[in-house]
C-alpha cells in the first residue's frame, strides 16, 4: 500500500489509585510475565498490540539498550490515566486532544509524534449498508445510521472511541440506545472479530484490520477522508509528577523510537507486504 492513500498530514492541512496499579499488575503478570521495578513500564493502545507491532518493534530497543520492557495494552484512554497515576513510565497512544491535554495537565513531557495510519470503516462484504467506495466519513455514518445495519463501537474510551463519537457528533446523530448500535466496551481486535459475527460494521484502524482481515473476512467500505487521520505519540510521564518512576529508561524509549533507527523498524514492519504504520519522519 502506497502512502498516497492515507491522509498524509502535509498534504491535507474514575478509577482510584489501587484499582489503576491492579490493574496494571494483572495485565503485565498475565500476558507478558511479572514486572519487576526496574523493567521500564509502557501502556499503549490496543492497536499497537493487536497488529503485531510492538512484537515487532519491542525486541529491537531491549537488544540495543538492555531494557525489559512490559506493556499495558488498553485504550488510549486508559492509558493515559495510568500515566496519571503514575503506574507506567512511558506511553504510546493516539487521541491527539487528550494527550495535549495530558501534557498540558503536567502529567506528561516530552510528547513526540511517532507514526500516522488512517482509520477505516469496514463491514460485512455484502454491504447492506450500501458503503463501499465512499469517501465521506459524516456522510457514511448518516447512511449506516438509516440503514438500520449494525454497528459495533469500541465504547473503551480509546483514540478509536473517541473519533468514533466526534464523527457522530458530527453527523449529528445519537446512536447510544439506538437498537442498531452495539457498545462493546473491547479492543479492536475483538471488535473486529464480533463485527464478522454479528455482522455489522465498525471503526477500526487501519493496522489491526490489517492484522485480523483473513480471520474476519470484513471488507473496507469507506477510505480516504483526512478526517480519518490516525497519527501516534509517545509521552515521558513526568517525574515531578511521579518521583518513582523509571524516567531516564522512559526517555531512552522516547529517543530511540523517534531515532531514525526506529522510524525504520517501525516501516519496515509489514502483514502480508502491506505497512501497516508510518513513521513520522516521512512526514516531515
Amino acid at each position: 500500500m502506497s502512502d498516497r492513500r492515507l491522509p498524509h498530514p502535509i498534504r491535507r492541512l474514575r478509577t482510584s489509585p489501587a484499582i489503576t496499579a491492579a490493574l496494571a499488575f494483572v495485565v503485565l503478570s498475565t500476558a507478558y510475565g511479572t514486572a519487576n521495578a526496574a523493567d521500564l513500564k509502557m501502556a499503549t493502545t490496543t492497536s499497537t498490540e493487536n497488529s503485531g507491532l510492538l512484537k515487532y518493534l519491542l525486541p529491537k530497543f531491549e537488544q540495543k539498550t538492555g531494557i525489559n520492557m512490559k506493556v499495558i495494552a488498553v485504550g488510549s484512554g486508559k492509558a493515559m490515566k495510568m500515566g496519571e497515576m503514575g503506574d507506567v513510565d512511558v506511553l504510546l497512544v493516539h487521541a491527539r486532544k487528550m494527550e495535549d491535554e495530558f501534557v498540558a495537565a503536567g502529567y506528561g513531557v516530552n510528547r513526540r509524534d511517532v507514526m500516522y495510519n488512517d482509520f477505516i470503516v469496514v463491514g460485512p462484504a455484502n454491504d447492506p449498508a450500501n458503503l463501499k467506495g465512499g469517501k465521506d466519513v459524516i456522510a457514511g455514518f448518516k447512511r449506516l445510521a438509516g440503514s438500520g445495519s449494525k454497528f459495533i463501537s469500541r465504547g473503551d474510551n480509546s483514540g478509536t472511541d473517541v473519533m468514533e463519537k466526534d464523527y457522530w457528533k458530527k453527523a449529528g446523530i445519537e446512536p447510544k440506545g439506538q437498537p442498531w448500535y452495539v457498545s462493546a466496551g473491547l479492543g479492536m481486535g475483538e471488535v473486529l472479530t464480533m463485527a464478522a459475527q454479528l455482522p455489522g460494521y465498525t471503526l477500526s484502524d487501519r493496522a489491526t484490520y490489517g492484522a485480523y482481515r483473513a480471520k474476519t473476512g470484513l471488507a473496507i467500505v469507506l477510505q480516504g477522508d483526512p478526517q480519518m487521520f490516525n497519527p501516534y505519540g509517545v509521552i515521558a510521564v513526568n517525574p515531578a509528577k511521579h518521583p518513582g518512576i523509571n524516567y531516564a529508561d522512559a526517555m531512552k524509549f522516547v529517543e530511540w523510537v523517534t531515532s531514525k533507527e526506529g522510524q525504520d523498524a517501525i516501516a519496515s514492519y509489514k502483514v502480508e507486504g502491506e505497512q501497516l504504520f508510518f513513521p513520522d519522519y516521512k512526514a516531515k
